[in-house]
């Protein structure tokens, strides 16, 4: 019996080694995205009936002055901002007969009476705020920890590799990728990393002379910081301490916001580029991964420290806006394409094409649901 509850509830076991930091990251991103649709909405003059963390019965929760219900409930995948005149969670627009129901005052603040720049405005803080965390994460650590960079030079080019093929050699130093010049090694491997059967063109430094070289990234498997198997394109090149002659950047306050900004940048930049990837089937299912495998990094993340954890909140947090912005009904992007369908043509979607869209996007997003969970649980 001590040896099962230990493997429970000691920081390496199933509760505080996996499913408290799971629940801290997915919290703390949903909050966020959930407080940004409430923050604005609210700035907009939209009532709100109620603010949750989580679905299904309500565990704990209570009334603001407001007569907004704040609550926490039973299945802690995801939460909801409930506006006034929202027929359901994902905001569902109400019938005529369901407006008949609200009283006057309840009218002038239902969500789907507002003027259309006030429900876009609305809907669109939610991934706006799921991307300011993520530039608030990453300007605490810049200006805290800073950060270690190394020149992009070339120390080693692995034999028969794709740089080998090009003609890089030993001692070159890139200047470009594809036409983004480069200032440190990892801004090349950022540029490479998410575009694996791709012809890259390279601008190299060779002798005091610039020299243009083409290359075909290929796939390799590799360990990333949290322990875990994951594919990346390479070309082959290899940095190290002589010639790369790693520093460490320290940044004010103002430089490392700048940085983060920058750095948010990158990272949906490389989210949308996988996405898009993904889609046409160029890049690994098993890259993808849901709620299962976002517990074992959190749990992994929890183990090599906080900052790590808060780093895994930040790159979460990106993932969770991008999808969200995503053109597909109940999500946010799906509501602002309906607004601005509206805005052309100068009327409301009707409720037949709306109900039509909604039940097809739900119907998607479920489909995509079930992908992650097994891949998750049996397909990688």
């Amino acid at each position: 019996m001590n040896e099962i509850l230990h493997a429970i509830f000691s920081t390496e076991g199933l509760f505080l080694g996996t499913l408290v930091p799971f629940l801290f990251v997915l919290t703390v991103v949903v909050f966020v995205h959930e407080m940004g649709h409430y923050l604005v909405g609210r700035w907009c003059g939209i009532g709100v009936r109620a603010f949750s963390i989580g679905f299904g019965p309500e565990l704990i929760g209570f009334n603001d002055r407001h007569g907004t219900r704040w609550k926490l409930c039973a299945i802690p995948l995801g939460g909801y901002v409930k506006f006034v005149g929202d027929m359901s969670a994902t905001s569902s627009k109400p019938t005529s007969d369901e407006l008949e129901t609200l009283t006057d005052q309840e009218r002038k603040v239902a969500f789907h009476t507002q003027a259309i720049w006030k429900r876009a405005a609305t809907v669109a803080a939610g991934p706006l705020f799921n991307f300011l965390l993520t530039i608030v994460v990453f300007s605490v650590l810049f200006a805290s920890y800073g950060r270690y960079v190394a020149e992009p030079m070339v120390a080693e080019v692995t034999a028969e590799s794709p740089a080998a093929k090009a003609g890089i050699l030993p001692g070159d130093r890139f200047v470009s990728v594809d036409g983004s010049k480069v200032e440190t090694f990892g801004d090349v491997q950022r540029l490479v990393s998410g575009r694996a059967g791709d012809t890259i063109t390279f601008v190299m430094l060779r002798g005091g002379k610039e020299v243009t070289v083409t290359a075909t990234p290929h796939l390799m498997e590799q360990e990333d910081a949290l322990g875990n198997k994951i594919k990346v394109a390479v070309i082959g090149v290899v940095n190290n301490k002589e010639l790369g002659q790693p520093r460490l950047i320290t940044y004010t306050p103002v430089g490392a916001v700048a940085a983060a900004v920058e750095e948010t940048g990158h990272v949906i930049e490389r989210t949308g580029q996988f996405l898009q990837r993904f889609v046409v089937g160029r890049e690994d299912k098993c890259q993808l991964g849901g709620p299962v495998k976002i517990a074992g990094m959190a749990g992994k993340a929890a183990k090599l420290g906080f900052e790590w954890l808060v780093q895994l909140v930040a790159l979460l947090s990106v993932g969770i806006g991008i999808l969200n912005l995503l053109p597909i009904p109940p999500l946010d992007g799906g509501h602002l394409l309906f607004y601005g369908v509206e805005a052309v043509i100068r009327r409301p979607v009707s409720e037949r094409m709306m109900e039509m869209a909604y039940r097809a996007g739900l119907l998607l997003v479920l489909c995509f649901m079930a992908f992650v969970f097994w891949n998750d649980l049996f397909g990688c």
